[in-house]
C-alpha cells in the first residue's frame, strides 16, 4: 500500500524573488548580447529566460486544511501539507485534496431487520481524509466509496439487529441509540481504512418501519403500552388492596370472614382496575342472603 509522506518543497517568497532575478538577468544580458552581436550571450540569456519562466510553474498555494499530492512522471513524490506559498519541481503534478471534515448522510434504506420486518434506515457519517496518498491511490474515488461503504454497513448493521427489544437485555436499533451508533462507526470505520479515510462519527438519522407494516407495528406497539399500564394499575391495586385491609384488621373496624375479604377484594379490584366510572349500588341484604 501506498503510505503518505511529506514532499520536499523551498519557500515560494525566496524562489519567486529568485526566479524575478534570473528573468531580469536574462532579459538584461539578452538585449546586451543582441547589441553586441554575441550568438554565444544571446543563446545563454534565451536558456536562463527559458529556465527561469519553467521554474516558475512550479510555485504553488497550500490553503489552509489542504493538502497536495505531488507526482513525478507517475510517481508519488510526497504531499505538501502545511499552509502557505512553497515551490517544487515545476516538471511535478499537484493534485489538491480537501482534508476538511464532511458530513455524508446516505439515503433512505429498505431493508429487513432481524426479526424480517422491514424497516428503513438511514445515517449520518462525520469523516475526513488522513492519508492523502491511499485517498488518491488506493481507491478509485473515495468519496464514493465513502457513501458505498456507508450503505453497506447500515444494512449489515440493520439486519443484525431488531427494530424493538422483545426479550430482556436484547440490544434494539430504536432503544439503545448509544450502542447502535458505535457499532455502526466501527464497522464504517473497518471498511475505510484502506481508503485514508477516518470516521470521527456515525450515527443513524432516520428509522421507521416501512409502510406496508407501519399501521401494524403501531397497533403492536400501542398493545404492548396497554399491557404495560394495566400491569402497573393492576400491581398499584393490589398493593392498595393489601393496604386496606391490613388497616381495617389493625383498626378493628369491622370483623372480616374469608368470604367477606373475597368480597372486598373483588370490588376493590374491580373499582381500581376499570377505565370507567365505578357505579354504586346499595346492598339492602347480606352477602349471605
Amino acid at each position: 500500500m501506498i503510505r503518505e509522506r511529506e514532499a520536499g518543497a523551498q519557500s515560494g517568497g525566496f524562489m519567486l524573488i529568485v526566479l524575478l532575478m534570473m528573468l531580469a538577468l536574462s532579459v538584461f544580458g539578452l538585449v546586451n548580447s543582441a547589441r553586441a552581436d554575441s550568438a554565444f550571450g544571446i543563446l545563454g540569456s534565451v536558456a536562463v529566460l527559458l529556465v527561469s519562466a519553467v521554474s516558475i510553474a512550479g510555485l504553488t498555494v497550500v490553503n489552509p486544511n489542504e493538502s497536495q499530492v505531488v507526482q513525478l512522471f507517475g510517481n508519488y513524490v510526497g504531499t505538501l501539507k502545511k499552509p502557505g506559498f512553497w515551490w517544487v519541481n515545476p516538471f511535478t503534478m499537484r493534485r489538491k485534496i480537501s482534508v476538511r471534515v464532511r458530513n455524508f448522510e446516505s439515503a433512505k434504506l429498505k431493508v429487513n431487520d432481524h426479526d424480517g420486518n422491514p424497516i428503513e434506515i438511514a445515517a449520518v457519517v462525520v469523516w475526513r481524509v488522513v492519508d492523502t496518498a491511499e485517498a488518491l491511490f488506493e481507491v478509485d474515488n473515495y468519496e464514493n466509496f465513502v457513501k458505498v461503504q456507508t450503505e453497506a454497513a447500515l444494512r449489515i448493521l440493520a439486519s443484525g439487529h431488531p427494530y424493538d427489544a422483545h426479550n430482556d437485555g436484547q440490544m434494539s436499533l430504536r432503544a439503545n441509540i448509544t450502542e447502535v451508533a458505535e457499532l455502526l462507526k466501527r464497522e464504517v470505520q473497518e471498511r475505510l481504512t484502506k481508503a485514508g479515510v477516518e470516521v470521527i462519527e456515525a450515527r443513524i438519522s432516520h428509522l421507521a418501519y416501512a409502510a406496508e407494516i407501519a399501521s401494524a407495528m403501531l397497533q403492536r406497539q400501542q398493545a404492548s403500552a396497554i399491557v404495560a399500564a394495566r400491569f402497573k394499575i393492576v400491581e398499584g391495586a393490589v398493593g392498595m388492596v393489601e393496604t386496606a385491609l391490613e388497616a381495617l384488621s389493625k383498626r378493628e373496624v369491622v370483623e372480616l370472614d374469608n368470604e367477606r375479604k373475597a368480597a372486598m377484594v373483588s370490588n376493590l379490584l374491580v373499582v381500581l382496575c376499570s377505565d370507567r366510572h365505578a357505579q354504586p349500588v346499595v346492598n339492602t341484604g347480606t352477602i349471605y342472603q
